[in-house]
């Protein structure tokens, strides 16, 4: 059977009232304890869109959250983060028996706007994660995280004056600096499965560039090396840039500099016919890229050998 379209969430007080929740306290802006939660509905839609930002903490729940067929049991306490007009998916595991904790932080995108956060915000590359990229926090983060929270419901809960937007703004710019670090860390103490992934990329480039059918298909493309290896291309040129400093485009053009100067120096192909069979379509962007990353044009890098 096709997938249903996504149940569409637009407001804030929309999603109260769809997990049956008391109203909002403030229109635009909502933290939620998990464990309030009363509605999870029988016939549960299998997808959602919501018009707002949506940052989980959660610590145990018998709820798994899902993007399309990716599926995340959430068994320790994890952070994860959806931006407006992403398709989310969540289900009822009713087989779990543990009880559920955390908190919920909704906000919409009006209550950013002419604030610095309305722009900055995009540049938090965390919000184009998929859910097996969650965010794992230890007991000290979660309490931090936690704070953020509460505070930012503290603020709207009491009497909202003209520094009440201010003071949040502040406060959510805090927990997404903290998120920031928390998944720098991640980044650096998951070294096993980290430094997988990065052999796997090495495997990936070399069979691609040493495939006789280069030609063809083309350069491969970062969204290409980010579906083969199951990340998404936000979280894998974020995990590249803390390991080895450079991003997954950095990797895709030393490798293909480093065939270049192998077919440059071990062969009397032409530099139009080696620019070519690098998939290039126009033997002036291979030179051109070239000279940039080795400071000399192919025909002088070929002429030194001589």
């Amino acid at each position: 059977m096709p997938n249903k379209q996504p149940y569409r969430i637009e407001t804030i007080n929309e999603f109260h009232q769809f997990r049956g929740l008391p109203k909002p306290e403030h229109p635009l802006i909502s933290v939620i304890n998990v464990i309030d939660i009363k509605r999870l509905h029988d016939n549960e839609p299998n997808n959602f869109v919501y018009d707002f930002y949506f940052i989980a903490l959660k610590e145990n729940c018998n709820v798994k959250y899902k993007y399309g067929q990716q599926q995340y049991d959430f068994d320790e306490g994890t952070m994860f983060f959806i931006s407006p007009k992403q398709v989310f998916g969540i289900e009822q595991d009713k087989s779990e028996t543990s009880k559920k904790s955390g908190l919920m932080l909704l906000i919409h995108p009006d209550f950013l706007w002419n604030t610095s956060l309305a722009k900055n915000i995009k540049q938090y590359e965390y919000f184009d994660y998929t859910v097996h990229e969650a965010l794992f926090l230890s007991e000290k983060e979660e309490t931090i995280i936690a704070d953020i929270m509460k505070n930012i419901q503290q603020e709207y809960h009491s009497n909202i004056d003209k520094f009440s937007q201010d003071i949040i703004i502040a406060q959510l710019e805090l927990l997404l600096n903290y998120a920031d670090r928390f998944y720098h860390r991640q980044f650096l103490t998951r070294k096993i499965t980290n430094h997988q992934i990065l052999n796997r990329l090495e495997e990936i480039l070399s069979k691609y560039f040493n495939d006789n059918d280069l030609m063809e298909k083309g350069l491969p493309t970062v969204q290409h090396i980010a579906e083969t290896l199951n990340v998404s291309p936000n979280y894998l040129s974020g995990l590249l840039k803390v390991l080895t400093g450079q991003s997954t485009q950095q990797h895709i053009h030393n490798k293909l500099i480093e065939k270049a100067k192998e077919k440059l120096s071990t062969t009397n192909l032409s530099i139009s016919e080696i620019a070519y069979e690098l998939g290039f379509e126009h033997p002036q962007s291979f030179s051109k890229l070239f000279k940039n990353k080795t400071d000399l044009s192919p025909l002088e890098f070929r002429q030194s050998f001589n």
